[in-house]
C-alpha cells in the first residue's frame, strides 16, 4: 500500500525558514519522481518543484526552495527559505512511478501558514 506521509509545516514569520519532509513507502522510491505542489485558498493547485535525476522549480521559489531526496530513507525534502505571506497555502508531496501503468499517489498535505 502507497503512503505519502507529510510532516515539517506551521506558521512562520515573513523571511523565515521551514523544512517539509514526506516520507514514502509501499513503492521503489528511487525510482519514482518526487514533487511539491501547493494550493492556496481559492486557487488550483500548482507545482513547486520536483525532483528526479534533476531538479526543477516554478518561478515564484526559485533561488528560495531546495528539492532533496534521501533514498536510503525514502524521503524527499523541501527546504524553504526568504518564506513570503503569498507562500501560504496546503504543501503536498507527490509520487509518480511505473509498475505495470503509471501511478500517481498523493499524500494529505501540510499547512503552511506565512504570516507575522
Amino acid at each position: 500500500q502507497v503512503q505519502l506521509v507529510e510532516s515539517g509545516g506551521g506558521l512562520v514569520q515573513p523571511g523565515g525558514s521551514l523544512r517539509l519532509s514526506c516520507a514514502a513507502s509501499g513503492f521503489t522510491f528511487s525510482g519514482s519522481v518526487m514533487s511539491w505542489y501547493r494550493q492556496a485558498p481559492g486557487k488550483e493547485r500548482e507545482l513547486v518543484a520536483v525532483i528526479t535525476s534533476g531538479r526543477n522549480y516554478a518561478d515564484s521559489v526559485k533561488g528560495r526552495f531546495t528539492i532533496s531526496r534521501d533514498n536510503a530513507k525514502n524521503t524527499v525534502y523541501l527546504q524553504m527559505n526568504r518564506l513570503k505571506p503569498e507562500d501560504t497555502a496546503v504543501y503536498y508531496c507527490n509520487a509518480k512511478f511505473f509498475s505495470h501503468k503509471v501511478n500517481d499517489y498523493w499524500g494529505q498535505g501540510t499547512q503552511v501558514t506565512v504570516s507575522s
